[in-house]
């Protein structure tokens, strides 16, 4: 603390005694008689080491000091200035970042006025919202103030600077205060002023309000009061509005000059005009006509004190995290929030939607509005169903709805190959009713088509598969880490047609490299704009009847734990807040924890990056997944926001934030899974054994 002169009534004595000069002063305090020590930096080298991040070495490494308070004749040891900082400001973190912190560290504040404007500073101290404090009142605490001031009976008769100070370098002795006893006058108040940043105005002279006012304004020094009636809080950024009006322009053109010849009774009028009467509070209000006749002075609650003090806090906290702060007025009153007191309401137990019976709507149909619906079951990215089913007497053809292309959906890349999932239901559809005929793959881009044509064929093994095909659903299931088998591997292991091939994986090495990989997409995910609006839009309530699309909370297989960080997860603002301070890796805990939990990975590899492979790749993708669910797999696309982007440009098209991230994992994605020049990957399906059974997901009627 660095202190005038006549501040010595608040000064502590810093120093280290690893120097001779500390140590000869430790000597000569030891020898003191009645000065007690305290050595408490084993215990906070202790918290130091809980710390999350570690704090660096050179921080834990900094020389520790002695601290002597005279009016307690007491000496302690603490850490250094830097760690006590970052140990005592630890709790701060995220309402203020370290940057905050430390922007706040350089701040130089005065507060005039020691009433509420020692809640003010305490606040402000607390908070390590400032690295320079200046305090002045030229009053002495009397133990009327007890009701408001956080002193105590010590510190009757004391300046109430001083107590401030006190108290303020109990908390943190390495915080810079000046003590100034004599208040604001004319001569000082330049002098007080000076360097400053805000200065927080809470004196009772309307002089003082006025002159800290008119020589702020002259400065550039944005001022900040907090009236404890009713929570009022007055903001006036003279430092961006060099000609503001003082008082909000309430009073008119007036200024310090204005009060020449003023008498204190022609004062009062101005005084209740920047009050504004009609806002006072009615205790306050009817308190006026009691002045001097059942009151000595103005009534004042500690609460409303304390609450000033977090109020103003707040508005430095705007200034220090370069949050907007104008100039203007707010009220804060509590009582009149109290009065909106109300009970609580349950959320209401959502309706259930009516589950569907797959197997009993396709049997009720006719042949060819069967094959259509087969096709319609098909799965999608997000359930997205981004397909259009054009029918006539010859056949069915899908083709891209282009009006449903996510971000993710680059060149309609994940179109194509749900369309190949729709070929193939709508193909084993065909062959168990004997109309199959030719099926084809044709257009490139966002204008491929799929079409079946209707014949009098079958294939027999196809059409085995169509009680599989019916039944097939995604099943997001946590695993059970168990072992594939021998002979689930050999029923599932395919070899390469049309261009495609399916790999299956699971050495536990390449399961958490990809587990690594699909957390930090997820994460990117999350922390992208776009791309997480898209993806909680994605997401609809059982309850929801009006939804023909998307995915339902239930079938996310979420934790109990998880659950209620939904709602978190929905809001864009906090996926703001981690993106700016780079953080948010338990955002890919969940995506890696269910790659970790599965028994194995089926990649399936196309030959290069066309549409129609993309379909084939939909196909060979389809056909797999039910052949894994009807050996008792719980399959699950885990789609990266990458999978369908190609080189560094597509990846900046999915997202324009975190292009180059993106564009690293994908990177990353083909060296662990070993593909080679041109191929690409058309789905990724997790495999595991889990107890979770998902719903049937919803469809959009096409027959």
């Amino acid at each position: 603390m660095n202190n005038q002169a006549d501040e010595s009534l608040a000064v502590v004595e810093v120093f280290d005694d690893q120097n001779p000069e500390g140590h000869s002063r430790l000597e000569n305090l030891r020898a003191t008689p009645g000065i007690d020590f305290l050595d408490a930096v084993d215990h906070q080298l202790s918290a130091v080491g809980e710390l999350i991040p570690p704090l660096g070495q050179e921080i834990v490494d900094e020389p520790a000091r002695w601290i002597y308070y005279p009016w307690r004749k007491k000496a302690i040891r603490l850490l250094g200035p830097v760690g006590y900082r970052r140990l005592r400001l630890d709790r701060n973190r995220n309402k203020l970042t370290v940057d905050e912190q430390d922007r706040a560290g350089v701040l130089r504040v005065g507060v005039v006025g020691l009433s509420v404007g020692h809640a003010v500073a305490h606040t402000l101290a607390l908070e390590g919202l400032c690295g320079h404090l200046r305090l002045t009142d030229f009053d002495d605490i009397e133990l009327s103030n007890l009701n408001r001031v956080p002193g105590s009976v010590f510190d009757i008769g004391l300046n109430k600077a001083v107590v401030a100070a006190r108290r303020i370098a109990e908390i943190d002795p390495y915080l810079e205060v000046r003590v100034h006893q004599d208040g604001v006058q004319e001569s000082t108040v330049d002098d007080f002023l000076s360097g400053l940043d805000i200065v927080i105005e809470e004196c009772d002279s309307f002089d003082a309000k006025v002159l800290v006012r008119d020589r702020a304004r002259a400065l550039g020094i944005p001022v900040i009061m907090e009236t404890s009636d009713g929570g009022v809080l007055d903001v006036e950024r003279f430092d961006l509005e060099p000609d503001r009006p003082l008082f909000h322009g309430l009073l008119g053109d007036f200024d310090a000059a204005s009060l020449s010849g003023l008498s204190a009774a022609e004062k009062v009028p101005f005084a209740l005009q920047i009050l504004d009467g009609d806002r006072l509070t009615a205790r306050m209000a009817a308190s006026v006509f009691e002045m001097g006749r059942t009151l000595s002075a103005w009534p004042q609650l500690g609460g409303d004190v304390a609450l000033g003090g977090a109020t103003v806090a707040a508005a430095v906290r705007r200034i220090v995290r370069g949050e907007p702060l104008p100039s203007g007025r707010i009220r804060v009153d509590l009582d009149s929030i109290l009065d909106e007191l109300a009970e609580p309401v349950p959320a209401a137990e959502p309706a259930r939607r009516v589950a569907v019976d797959v197997r009993a709507e396709f049997a009720a149909l006719d042949t060819r509005d069967a094959v259509v619906y087969a096709g319609s079951r098909a799965p999608s990215l997000g359930n997205a169903q981004p397909w259009r089913f054009d029918v006539d007497d010859t056949g069915v053809t899908a083709v891209p709805d282009v009006s449903l292309l996510s971000t993710m959906d680059v060149g309609g890349r994940a179109s194509a190959v749900a369309l190949g999932a729709v070929l193939h239901n709508m193909t084993i559809a065909a062959s168990a009713a004997g109309v199959l005929g030719k099926t084809a793959i044709t257009g490139t881009g966002l204008g491929v088509e799929v079409r079946l044509e209707y014949g009098s064929g079958g294939d027999l093994e196809t059409a085995a598969q169509l009680g599989a095909m019916l039944d097939r659903r995604t099943n997001r299931g946590f695993g059970d880490r168990s072992e594939l088998g021998d002979d689930v591997v050999s029923a599932l292991s395919t070899g390469v047609s049309d261009g495609v091939r399916t790999r299956l994986i699971t050495d536990p090495e390449t399961l958490a490299a990809f587990g690594v990989i699909a957390g930090a997409a997820e994460r990117l995910r999350y922390l992208d704009p776009d791309l997480q609006a898209e993806m909680m839009a994605e997401i609809v309530a059982a309850s929801d009847a009006a939804s023909d699309t998307g995915i339902e909370v239930g079938d996310l297989a979420l934790m109990p734990q998880q659950a209620p960080l939904l709602a978190l997860l929905r809001r864009p603002d906090v996926m703001a807040h981690l993106d700016a301070w780079g953080a948010g890796s338990a955002l890919g805990a969940d995506a890696q924890g269910r790659v970790m939990t599965s028994s194995g990975l089926a990649i399936v590899i196309i030959d290069n990056r066309n549409a129609d492979a993309y379909v084939r790749g939909g196909i060979a993708m389809q056909d797999f997944w039910i052949r894994a669910q009807s050996l008792g797999l719980a399959v699950q696309p885990v789609t990266p926001p990458f999978l369908y982007a190609e080189g560094l440009d597509e990846c900046f098209a999915v997202s324009a934030s975190k292009g180059d991230e993106l564009f690293g994992l994908a990177k990353q994605f083909d060296e662990v899974f070993g593909l080679k020049d041109g191929e690409a990957v058309a789905a990724v399906l997790r495999l595991s054994r889990s107890p979770f059974t998902p719903s049937v997901s919803r469809r959009r009627a096409v027959v």
